[in-house]
């Protein structure tokens, strides 16, 4: 018995130690069939504007009552450098950041908008070091690794978009078809650059909201809090965004299929 239950809490210990790394191993596989979905509805008529609002709106139902509960006794008085910060968070990321990558992901292809987004961490690590967020000490190994991170992921960036190699034939008379009709889905060269420069822009925008929330969390010590205020925001801002940008007022209507599994699907996975 004693065998057992020192087995049993040898087990615990050790899941405890592994589950950080299988919760993010499992968000990763959710990203996956977040980007799947959302080109999914893209093809659907889901306008990717019309998306970040809704998404947002979702996202404003769930965690308003969390943090309005449980941040009670501890959230401090809002004031105007506070909102507006707020504001421009909630720019940089439901509106910009969103918006940007939704587009280069429809001018590219879901693989490499995911794989993209890998040069994210180095552009936020650049900016940290700007504003002094971030040391380098060459002399320490931890220094020595950001550094060689940074230079491998901006590497690994600049070869998927500087170099773009043969397509892989699995079924050899259906490709070879497929390749001599033309296929007017698949993005062109143009296209593949635009889209390129919109997710790099859209990993910089994601790193200033990185940059921008560390300061404001500094003045606002409210973590659910300012989630809120963010996706709040984030509403009407990228509201505005969709009239200036959609005139059609028909996009504003979804139904029950992938474009409103889409909307709440993406808030999950944020939210995990």
């Amino acid at each position: 018995m004693e065998d057992q239950n020192a087995s049993s809490n040898g087990l615990g210990k050790v899941f405890h130690k592994v589950k950080p790394y299988l919760a993010m191993m499992s968000l990763q596989f959710g990203y996956s069939g977040m980007y799947i979905i959302t080109m999914v509805s893209f093809k659907h008529g889901m306008s990717h504007w019309v998306l970040s609002v809704y998404r947002h709106i979702v996202a404003t139902l769930i965690m308003a009552p969390f943090a309005f509960v449980l941040e009670r006794k501890i959230r401090p008085k809002m004031t105007l450098p506070v909102f507006l910060r707020l504001a421009a968070l909630g720019f940089l990321e439901p509106v910009l950041d969103q918006n940007l990558y939704n587009m280069g992901m429809k001018n590219t292809s879901t693989t490499f908008a995911s794989a993209t987004v890998n040069v994210m961490p180095a552009i936020t690590f650049i900016m940290a070091l700007i504003c002094r967020l971030e040391t380098v000490n060459l002399r320490k190994i931890p220094s020595v690794a950001k550094v060689v991170g940074t230079a491998v992921t901006v590497s690994g960036a600049m070869v998927m978009t500087l170099y773009k190699g043969p397509a892989l034939q699995f079924i050899k008379g259906q490709a070879a078809t497929h390749h001599e009709s033309g296929n007017s889905t698949q993005p062109s060269e143009q296209n593949w650059v635009l889209g390129t420069v919109e997710l790099i822009a859209s990993c910089g925008g994601w790193a200033s909201f990185f940059i921008l929330q560390s300061f404001t969390l500094k003045m606002y010590p409210a973590e659910l809090s300012v989630t809120a205020w963010i996706c709040f925001l984030g509403i009407f801002e990228g509201a505005i965004a969709t009239l200036i940008f959609e005139r059609d007022m028909s996009v504003w209507s979804i139904g029950m299929d992938s474009r409103l599994l889409a909307c709440v699907y993406s808030v999950s996975i944020f939210s995990y």
